[in-house]
């Protein structure tokens, strides 16, 4: 097993700072969740990490080896990678998707064996989709797609994994079903979430990236306070402890329950609600203002 160091990276695109002087440490066998507003630059991040961009601040290593002493097919074996998008040119079988993740094992035009089909398999099995064997991958829904990819990482076999957003489009059974897996698995992962309470409940240590910036590290009991979500997201909520777990629960308070919308919004809101309440669906249209809505209806002739 091996660390993910990341020392000091800035990335730019377009000419714009988007990740400046991030630095962020994964110890082996540690689960380090990445957090932040949309926008912050976690994806930007933990692309420089997998090496689909380049930064041009800092360096990035692998069990002490710096990512550019790496040839790619060693990275692969090193490091496997579910990320937030994942698009295909052909119309693979969702067993063919999983067994791309054999191909840094194996020689250039060598063919999978039994061992490799057996690795598959149980990928397959671990994320719930074995079931599913000759389906194609388009043809299956983003949840189930998303568990695919995570099985085509299980069958890497790498000491390191990085997930972006890994829990997009899942369900509740299946968001706590990808991140048990990958928690129990015990491999080095760094994981971009949304879901505050999932970072709550799956990290052992969390860092908060605003503005590309690292702004926060620790615990998540120690980063995943009141004051710090207001002061990150803008939004008030309640943190508070599980009886049955012990682990951390933190509720959202919506504007609009605290009376806290400001004049503009309230003015939109109630101008948005009066055309709600007023539209005729049988005219296409809101009788107090006369603006159509969606297609005009053909007429009868």
């Amino acid at each position: 097993m091996i660390d993910i160091d990341i020392d000091s990276v800035g990335v730019k695109l377009s000419n714009k700072r988007i990740v400046d002087c991030a630095s962020i440490h994964v110890d082996e066998g540690e689960f380090v969740g990445l957090i932040g507003p949309n926008g912050s630059g976690k994806s930007t991040l933990l692309k420089s990490v997998y090496r689909t961009l380049k930064h041009d601040q800092g360096e990035i290593t692998l069990g002490g080896v710096p990512e550019g002493e790496i040839s790619l097919r060693e990275n692969a074996k090193r490091l496997s990678v579910v990320a937030q998008h994942n698009y295909y040119n052909f119309d693979f079988l969702i067993e063919e998707v999983v067994q791309m993740g054999r191909t840094p094992h194996k020689d250039p035009m060598e063919m999978d064996n039994k061992e490799d089909e057996a690795i598959v398999d149980d990928a397959l099995r671990l994320v719930n989709m074995h079931h599913m064997k000759g389906r194609k991958f388009s043809s299956l829904s983003g949840g189930e797609q998303q568990r695919v990819i995570l099985a085509r990482a299980l069958a890497q076999q790498t000491p390191c994994i990085v997930l972006d957003e890994p829990t997009n489009h899942l369900d509740i059974q299946y968001q706590l079903e990808v991140l048990d897996i990958v928690k129990s698995i015990g491999c080095t992962a760094l994981c971009a979430l949304h879901d505050l309470n999932l970072a709550a409940q799956f990290c052992d240590r969390i860092y908060i990236l605003k503005d590309g910036r690292i702004v926060g590290e620790g615990r998540p009991e120690d980063v995943l306070t009141e004051e710090m979500i207001e002061n990150v997201y803008g939004v008030r909520c309640s943190v508070t402890r599980v009886p049955e777990t012990g682990l951390l629960n933190i509720a959202y308070f919506p504007r609009f329950s605290l009376n806290e919308l400001d004049y503009t919004s309230k003015m939109l809101t109630e101008r948005f609600a009066a055309v709600s309440r007023n539209y005729d669906p049988s005219a296409g249209r809101c009788p107090e203002k006369g603006r159509a809505f969606g297609r005009r209806r053909a007429k009868v002739s």
